[in-house]
């Protein structure tokens, strides 16, 4: 029996006694942790599938140690200005291993060639937000805009209040892979998508080169 879940913000496929690396969680060493946000069951042929969670479903887990991940180093420079700043950073992380997976009170359903017809659904689901397409500021890919909304920067007017530290703090805690983007124009470029200057948008888009204005 294996289950996907999300945990800490992140989903892995996970299975019985299997040692899984997770953002850091608040739960103290040696203690039991329980998540529920069970997104989809498979036990043997049959595949039980949440909408978008399994009702009564539970992945069990026990935490073994706190740790930090392997250094990241983060470079940023701006030409011809003479700016260079090098830092380093560590993700904090817990290893976890996995007790059980619990399947009561799910419906049993699916049969496995089925889950994947679902997944447009559940994308879809996601798609129908509040929050601004932040892909238009260069340089925010679609995961560092899903980044920013879920750490409560939805919007180009919050986007637009923030400052650029702000942004590269979130990017870094969300992956380390998003560490490097330079976010100093973001604010900037922000704002005027926030009051409808597509046109000046467009021009102070390109002037940019690696998100840094020329």
């Amino acid at each position: 029996m294996y289950a996907i879940v999300e945990i800490a913000g992140h989903q892995f496929k996970v299975e019985k006694d299997q040692k899984v690396f997770v953002n850091r969680l608040s739960t103290e060493e040696g203690q039991n942790v329980e998540f529920d946000n069970v997104l989809l069951i498979g036990d043997g042929d049959n595949v039980t599938l949440g909408a978008p969670a399994i009702d009564g479903a539970l992945v069990s887990a026990k935490v073994l140690k706190h740790l930090k991940g392997d250094k990241v180093i983060v470079f940023k420079k701006k030409r011809r200005k003479g700016y260079r700043v090098k830092n380093g950073h560590r993700q904090s992380l817990t290893e976890i291993v996995i007790e059980g997976i619990t399947a009561s009170g799910a419906k049993k359903a699916a049969p496995k060639k089925e889950a994947k017809k679902s997944e447009p659904k559940a994308e879809a689901k996601k798609a129908t937000g509040k929050a601004d397409d932040l892909k238009k500021i260069e340089g925010a890919g679609p995961k560092a805009a899903e980044a920013l909304v879920n750490a409560g920067y939805e919007t180009f007017e919050k986007v637009a209040n923030a400052k650029p530290e702000e942004l590269s703090n979130v990017l870094s805690e969300a992956s380390s892979r998003l560490a490097h983007i330079v976010t100093d124009t973001w604010p900037k470029q922000a704002r005027l998508a926030a009051d409808g200057k597509w046109d000046e948008l467009k021009e102070l888009q390109d002037r940019l080169d690696g998100g840094i204005e020329k």
